[in-house]
């Protein structure tokens, strides 16, 4: 609970907290329990490893933890809509300071339409970055280092611009956006080049977008968990259950890592949307 607490508040004294050192260098000496040494134990795997012995449980930890963020989120949310008030307590004035500045953001590219979109691009960026600290909280596991995990959000972000597009544009003007707007000879000469390269490229948009979350995530995670084992091979000759903090400098680039991913995955899905809207909206 100390590591935990400890962690939150300020993430880099947490990095010389023994109680962190020792959960993340459980099996460390023997390689055990760390899936090939690329990743920190984790509450469910440990408890899967000693107590419930479930193979399947491994497969489903990314949602279990994803379903824990997004329990938290809910609770949050919950109390401070119940208990709102003209002169907002401590909780809710940082939650609407956090509202606040992703509506200034989300309408400096979309202009008047940020107060439509800002409900699903908000919560996207939140729960992305929720999602990526996971993996730096002690016994904690980034579900955005499972591909499943951010291939779904990155289709969730594609259906949702296409469905922009069809009902900001009409069925008729989302396929003339995808032709490429032919309004003369050798625009609809063109469409036979023009239609397949749009349809391409709507469809390497989710695929860069999970690719890029995931591999950036996963690579952080790797980062730290080297250095964990490299200081705890550093205080082997002591037989020490406690390693030399390496890793402290990478978890607080991992902090600015795992937000910086979230603001791009956020900032190109606003992007992509904007690209739906009817241009003559938008200068």
């Amino acid at each position: 609970m100390l590591a935990m607490i400890s962690n939150t508040m300020i993430t880099a004294l947490a990095t010389f907290n023994p109680v962190y050192l020792i959960a993340t260098g459980s099996g460390g000496h023997e390689g055990g329990g760390h899936e090939g040494g690329t990743h920190l134990p984790d509450v469910v795997g440990l408890l899967n490893e000693h107590i419930f012995h479930i193979e399947a449980l491994e497969t489903w930890k990314p949602i279990i933890f994803t379903l824990v963020v997004a329990l938290i989120f809910s609770v949050v949310s919950i109390k401070v809509y119940r208990n709102r008030q003209m002169i907002p307590g401590p909780l809710q004035n940082f939650i609407e300071m956090l509202v606040e500045g992703m509506y200034n953001f989300i309408y400096s590219v979309l202009g008047k339409d940020a107060k439509r979109y800002t409900p699903f691009l908000g919560t996207l960026f939140f729960y992305i970055l929720a999602n990526n600290f996971m993996g730096i909280i002690p016994g904690g596991f980034s579900p955005s280092t499972s591909i499943n995990i951010t291939a779904s959000l990155a289709i969730l972000v594609f259906l949702y611009a296409q469905y922009t597009g069809i009902t900001r544009l009409g069925f008729v003007g989302w396929l003339d956006h995808l032709a490429g707007q032919p309004r003369d000879i050798i625009g609809w000469f063109l469409v036979p080049l023009m239609l397949p390269m749009h349809i391409i490229g709507e469809l390497a948009k989710p695929f860069s977008l999970a690719l890029r979350l995931f591999g950036n995530i996963t690579g952080e995670d790797i980062l730290v968990a080297a250095f964990v084992g490299l200081g705890l091979a550093m205080m082997s000759f002591m037989h020490s259950p406690i390693g030399f903090p390496l890793h402290a400098p990478f978890i607080l680039l991992g902090l600015l890592l795992s937000t910086i991913q979230a603001l791009v995955f956020t900032l190109l899905s606003t992007i992509y949307i904007l690209m739906m809207l009817p241009h003559e909206e938008h200068h």
